[in-house]
């Protein structure tokens, strides 16, 4: 498989002089060192293949939107280099490249000429720009009169109005209506199958995990993990819960799959299993079937509140159902150091065929915000088959009492 996007060794410095005549030297070559030197992004490199989708995360100020804006060429790089093969489009700053004292017509024109398309391509291609984008008469009004939402449509629907070797996307599809964000999932889906290959950044685990071959985590200007989505996914979650006594174990189970292990470990999962109702453990369960799920947590220091969360993913590790005891108001308090708390979660499995994990989070309150004693990822993996229905398809097992009548 061909490369379409080469990234190598690629840094991004902020730099100040002490005059302007400093700078302006330095465009010719002249080598002057500056006052101040700020590496927004250093050392990064890798390769997009034909039709690959790579997902980009981080935290705020890890370098995503940098690094786009490099591969762009909306920035120069300041060491190392980008070699594209193939017509880029790009879905950046909400509204970059607009007007605001230009309709969203003549918008569509100004930015589709930039992108290298002759005023007959685009007149082709309006109808099917306006259609897209759905934002009725105001097509043709300023665009200082849209909301966030409208930019956002007129800017995907020109951005995507001719299919593009690689298509990136920032964050800018999150001030979208639920209703257009399908529509652009949709679009970039069917782009795909075309051999598109697809750079986005997303806070959203359900598409990196969904849409993603590969996915990048960036921390501090660089690349942490590079690899299978799920995996990075896992990483994040755990560095968005780091603190300065938090640490975070990275291990490879017997099964091939890498486990994410977070916290300070003031409280760690001890024990996990799922049972039968009838009491004997399983590691197979059939759709419908009750089961429990047994946790022992064992607190290692004192715990003034202790709230125990668990989260069923499927394969892909998109959330299937998830709660904790603070939702449920059973909040354990005052645990001290030695002891063990254990929990009895009992439910029907209706979930459709497939294999499942469940991740647990032990913490205080709601979040792994503010006291991350464990994050676990993988603490259990369980297999379900559909023995006992009627063929279903889906993740979820919503049986239907269906009436029907034979009109004459």
């Amino acid at each position: 498989m061909p490369n379409v996007l080469e990234v190598t060794g690629l840094g991004k410095a902020f730099r100040e002089y002490g005059s302007e005549l400093k700078r302006f030297a330095t465009w010719f070559g002249v080598k002057v060192k500056p006052r101040e030197e700020h590496w927004v992004i250093r050392g990064i490199s890798f390769a997009v293949g034909q039709g690959e989708a790579i997902g980009i995360v981080g935290q705020n100020g890890a370098g995503k939107s940098t690094l786009l804006k490099l591969i762009t060429r909306t920035l120069m790089p300041t060491e190392g280099s980008v070699a594209v093969h193939g017509r880029v489009a790009a879905i950046l700053e909400l509204g970059m490249g607009f007007s605001a004292d230009l309709t969203g017509r003549q918008n569509v024109y100004h930015a589709a000429g930039l992108m290298g398309f002759s005023r007959e391509q685009i007149d082709a291609a309006m109808p099917d720009i306006e259609a897209f984008a759905e934002i009725g008469e105001y097509f043709d009004e300023y665009v200082r009169t849209y909301s966030s939402g409208m930019q956002m449509r007129v800017a995907f629907s020109v951005a995507t109005a001719f299919r593009p070797d690689i298509l990136i996307v920032d964050e800018a599809l999150s001030v979208g209506d639920a209703y257009f964000q399908h529509k652009c999932f949709k679009r970039i889906k069917e782009f795909r199958e075309q051999g598109t290959s697809l750079l986005i950044v997303s806070h959203d685990s359900g598409a990196i995990q969904n849409m993603c071959d590969r996915a990048i985590l960036l921390q501090g200007g660089r690349v942490l993990k590079d690899g299978d989505p799920v995996e990075v996914m896992d990483a994040y979650n755990a560095l968005i819960a780091e603190r300065e006594n938090t640490t975070m174990k990275v291990e490879r189970l017997e099964s091939g799959q890498v486990q994410t292990i977070s916290g300070t470990f003031e409280a760690v999962v001890k024990d996990i299993r799922l049972h039968a109702a009838s009491g004997e453990p399983v590691e197979f369960v059939d759709v419908g079937q009750d089961v429990e799920l047994r946790i022992d947590v064992e607190a290692h220091s004192d715990i003034p509140r202790l709230v125990l969360g668990y989260m069923i993913k499927d394969r892909l590790g998109q959330p299937v159902f998830g709660t904790n005891t603070f939702h449920t108001k059973q909040v354990v308090t005052n645990v001290a150091a030695g002891s063990v708390v254990s929990y009895v979660a009992k439910f029907p499995v209706n979930i459709g065929a497939g294999s499942y994990s469940i991740s647990t989070a032990l913490v205080s309150t709601d979040t792994h915000l503010v006291d991350n004693y464990e994050w676990r990822d993988l603490a259990l993996i369980f297999t379900v088959g559909n023995h006992s229905h009627p063929h279903f398809v889906g993740s979820a097992w919503i049986p239907p009492t269906i009436e029907y009548k034979l009109l004459p």
